[in-house]
């Protein structure tokens, strides 16, 4: 088998010019980067204002462990396949970071058979639009220690700023740093940190705005800090935000591509899930939703993550209806919440397969709780036996789940013809709406338990003194009625890594909630999550390499 990026460059793809009018754009509505790359225009939106919108089908997992569960190789393996059955279909996913390509996951174009290309460009730079963000969140940075240091008007408290920077790569040296040192002429010293990109709250702002408009009032809500009198100050006190709109106004515009086969694929936005709220752009997803009868889209790490903030922010914000979730399943991630280690992953163990059932049960009985069907989709890895898949097919009839055996990473859409028949039954005969698990209007200590209690299982909430300080805050200031973006672990159901498989009755601590404000949702930072990843003992980087003709190697 050919590596990813071999794949990948070995592959004919078809000019984006048609890969647009297989979607159903118009010429004048797509800006061409290059050959196979393209920036779709805000105004393609109000051509299709009108247009009645496709089968959304939501793609998650269980929880993930360092075995892999391929949850954008099967979404991109399921749109392939509803194209083989001649359905008119879009994928609408999140742009790669470079903290986990150079770190320990890799790229995130998928694999195998079933990747967006071209794999190379997007996994790198793309369309620019990670820097853009990177950018447009350290110019308010810039402008904000400037006030400060020229005449500070607004009188800003240099202690109690909370606008920290943001940079695309995993550097666990930059998660504390001073500012300001080297005397008088070189700004106000004061303790700070960086944050990696795909946790920038801009970010967020990016994948939730719908207009430009849009885009520069939620910019302007930005909370950047307070005043010595406890006043809160925004980016628009700053008059930042029209300059970090301008930095955006490309990369507002979803980027078109194609998957191997040809689908049309809206790769734009990438928060991550375990510090963000894990979804493409609303945009993308409703654009993809206008054109094609079935939009693929994909919520990262396990559903306690990724889906629950899809159901419970993105579809609030967006207006969409999903249709249907499916959740992505492997023998080798059952058999590690089973108790396997990793290195004994490739000896059959069905007994272990069987004990980490559960896991999938949990996820399974959380999809239930929004009222929306569910497909498992089984991620069939070459080393997987016979009677393991079979385990894993008895235990999904056992709860009265639908499973559908998938190889989508080694023969791409002919690999999940199944699985893309069982989704269609089930979105085809979905008529009802999908149920938010809180009420936005509740209390925030309400919200943060519904959540840890009905998804992660939890029996109780811990906060550090800091954390109640911070709901004291966020009540005075009005911020209540924000929905709840929880920072977590994506390695285990409760915030402790090491709980793998279904642990319950467990006490999730939230140590601090930060406000985004321009988002609009309040993320509770629990346990020892870090917004700043670190880079592992032996990083991918020290495998990607480019040999005289500029030709890359080590991609994955």
């Amino acid at each position: 088998m050919k590596s990813d990026v071999k794949i990948s460059q070995d592959a004919s793809l078809l000019p984006i010019g048609d890969i647009a009018a297989r979607a159903g754009l118009l010429p004048e509505e797509v800006e061409c980067y290059g050959s196979y790359k393209g920036k779709v225009r805000l105004d393609a939106f109000d051509r299709l204002k009108g247009e009645k919108a496709g089968k959304l089908v939501l793609v998650s997992a269980i929880t993930p462990t360092p075995a892999g569960e391929g949850k954008t190789t099967m979404t991109i393996g399921l749109g392939q396949a509803l194209g083989r059955l001649g359905k008119n279909v879009a994928i609408a996913i999140r742009e790669p970071s470079l903290g986990p390509l150079f770190g320990v996951k890799g790229g995130a174009t998928g694999g195998g058979y079933s990747q967006v290309v071209p794999m190379e460009e997007i996994n790198l730079h793309f369309t620019g639009d990670l820097h853009a963000v990177g950018a447009a969140h350290n110019l308010i940075a810039a402008m904000l220690d400037n006030h400060i240091h020229q005449w500070n008007h607004l009188g800003i408290d240099a202690r109690r700023v909370t606008w920290r920077r943001v940079i695309d790569l995993n550097d666990r040296s930059l998660r504390k740093v001073i500012l300001g040192l080297g005397g008088r002429t070189e700004g106000i010293p004061r303790e700070t940190g960086f944050d990696i990109t795909a946790a920038s709250e801009i970010m967020a702002i990016l994948c939730l705005a719908e207009s430009i408009p849009e885009l520069k009032e939620r910019l302007a809500r930005i909370l950047v800090g307070y005043t010595f009198d406890g006043t809160p100050v925004t980016a628009g006190d700053l008059k930042a935000s029209g300059a970090a709109a301008v930095m955006l106004r490309d990369a507002i515009r979803p980027n078109l591509v194609q998957t191997l086969e040809g689908v049309p694929a809206f790769v734009h936005g990438g928060p991550f899930a375990n510090i963000a709220h894990g979804c493409n752009s609303v945009l993308a997803t409703r654009l993809a939703n206008k054109l094609a009868d079935y939009t693929v889209t994909e919520a990262g790490f396990g559903f306690d993550l990724g889906a629950e903030k899809f159901f419970d922010i993105k579809c609030r914000y967006g207006g969409l209806s999903p249709s249907g979730v499916v959740l992505v399943a492997t023998a080798r991630a059952l058999k590690v919440h089973g108790g396997v280690s990793l290195y004994k992953l490739k000896v059959p163990n069905v007994k272990a397969v069987r004990t980490g059932l559960c896991n999938l049960a949990r996820h399974v009985e959380n999809v239930n709780k929004f009222g929306v069907p569910v497909v498992v989709a089984i991620n069939r890895f070459t080393h997987d036996t016979k009677d393991e898949i079979e385990a894993i097919l008895a235990g999904c009839g056992d709860i009265g789940v639908e499973a559908a055996v998938s190889q989508a990473w080694a023969t791409g859409g002919e690999g999940s013809l199944d699985l893309a028949e069982k989704v269609v039954a089930m979105a085809d005969g979905f008529d009802g709406e999908y149920r938010p698990l809180y009420n936005w209007k509740t209390t925030v200590k309400h919200k943060i338990k519904t959540i840890a209690r009905e998804i992660y299982g939890a029996a109780e909430v811990e906060y550090s003194k800091r954390a109640l300080r911070h709901l004291a805050q966020i009540d005075d200031l009005g911020y209540t009625h924000l929905p709840i973006c929880m920072a977590k672990t994506p390695k285990s159901l409760s915030d402790n890594p090491a709980k793998t498989g279904c642990p319950r009755n467990f006490t999730i601590t939230v140590r601090e909630i930060r406000v985004a404000a321009g988002a609009g949702f309040l993320v509770p930072i629990t346990g020892d999550i870090l917004t700043m990843p670190g880079l592992p003992r032996k990083p991918l980087a020290e495998e990607i390499d480019l040999d005289s003709s500029g030709n890359i190697s080590g991609l994955f």
